[in-house]
């Protein structure tokens, strides 16, 4: 059984509209971009592979996936025969959920090295709009609709935002929206606090290559912009893109047969936990609070520890929420901490330092590993522009799905150089 999980190799592809490049070509793009990562020309000692993808099934592919998708590579040699991949389909929480599927099998000591690869095209031009829609709907319950929609309507009236389910859009920036303006009724947080939050975000993604959009943003650009859904506006909300973000995990064992320069650049795993969602109160904290008490227990660590975040900010109003569920602020003074430069790169937590899902982007299924790769990134020293100052310890927040203002499934990572 293995002691320890160390992260070996990280690497993900840029993010943005990549209509030309299909799911194959995105996966050879991110599993050669993590060999190279490695300086391997293979992936010979790889014994089990989790794959994370949301959309395949919209091109017909409804299962096997990871499988169909990896056969050039196999016929190639670049991947080994007869691994077993497992296909992990869990809204914008299926990378981290297949991180957490790879953390376990190797910290049970079943295998010595697993990969974690998260592909995505959210704008393939051979899906009808109407599939596209359909996707998004499958992220809330399609069997007893009118429990969210008498959920979201009491939540309306409460806040003084009608609810309805737009028909140009998805819902969920309207529930994103309830959220924000009962902490804004509550602690008095203002929208031009979501603003300082996105443009924080966005000008990190200017520092980052991979992001899909790289536009210096200020508080007034962002207040200006189209309103999505009020105290909304579009910069402060992830916008739908494609792209890949892949992982190697390897056993303490394993590692201690690598390079020194291999171990050098490995990242510990201290934490992988998760916490499921419910129809909450407003006033009730959040699942993402549970399961990051869960991997502070098993790290270690407290908040204060950490030195670089990343959450996910579907809207930009998740960065405030997530460092109060967190516990890098107390309840209401999210909004200040973000104003006051707190989560700058010089700040108290650094915060969605590769540009969040509001300026890097949102490939559902790359998501969560692509939030791990810039924490390794980080945690090596090798984040370039973005690079906060001698990062030691690193927290992850990934969520998907939704049950009333909860996601279906939150996990929390907590990684150390």
């Amino acid at each position: 059984m293995a002691t320890d999980v160390y992260v070996l190799g990280a690497f993900s592809t840029a993010f943005g509209k990549k209509i030309d490049q299909s799911y194959k070509a995105l996966t050879r793009e991110v599993y050669e971009g993590l060999l190279r990562d490695i300086d391997a020309v293979d992936g010979s000692d790889i014994e089990s592979a989790w794959f994370s993808n949301t959309t395949l099934y919209t091109t017909g592919q409804t299962s096997c996936g990871a499988q169909v998708l990896f056969t050039p590579l196999v016929r190639q040699g670049l991947f080994p025969e007869r691994v077993p991949m497992i296909n992990v389909h869990n809204a914008c929480a299926s990378g981290s959920s297949a991180l957490r599927g790879a953390y376990a099998e190797i910290l049970a000591g079943c295998i010595d090295v697993a990969l974690v690869v998260g592909v995505e095209k959210m704008l393939d031009p051979e899906r009808p709009a109407s599939a596209t829609a359909e996707m998004f709907k499958g992220g809330i319950d399609r069997f007893d609709e009118h429990e969210w929609r008498d959920y979201y309507s009491a939540a309306g009236k409460a806040v003084g935002i009608p609810f309805d389910v737009p028909a140009d859009r998805s819902m969920f920036m309207d529930t994103y929206a309830m959220q924000a303006a009962w902490h804004m009724q509550t602690y008095g947080t203002t929208q031009e606090h979501l603003a300082a939050a996105a443009a924080k975000s966005h000008n990190f993604g200017v520092l980052n290559k991979r992001a899909q959009y790289r536009n210096p943003l200020t508080v007034e650009d962002v207040l200006s912009a189209r309103e999505i859904s009020f105290p909304l506006t579009k910069h402060m909300c992830a916008p739908m893109g494609d792209g890949a973000a892949a992982l190697l995990l390897v056993s303490d064992d394993y590692l201690r047969s690598s390079s020194e320069a291999l171990r050098n650049r490995a990242v510990k795993v201290l934490a992988c936990e998760s916490a499921g969602g419910k129809y909450r109160a407003l006033d009730e904290p959040g699942l993402s609070k549970v399961a990051a008490e869960k991997a502070f227990r098993r790290a270690g660590v407290m908040p204060s520890d950490i030195d670089v975040v990343e959450v996910h900010d579907a809207s930009s109003f998740s960065e405030i929420y997530q460092l109060e569920m967190l516990g890098f602020c107390p309840p209401g003074q999210g909004g200040p901490f973000i104003e006051e430069g707190r989560a700058g790169i010089h700040g108290d937590t650094p915060l969605n330092t590769s540009g969040g899902l509001v300026s890097k982007g949102h490939p559902i299924g790359a998501t969560g590993v692509s939030m791990v790769v810039e924490l390794v990134e980080q945690l090596r020293g090798e984040a370039g522009e973005r690079q906060v100052p001698n990062a030691h310890l690193a927290l992850a927040e990934n969520g998907g799905g939704v049950i009333g203002f909860d996601e279906s499934v939150a996990f929390v990572t907590i990684l150390e150089r």
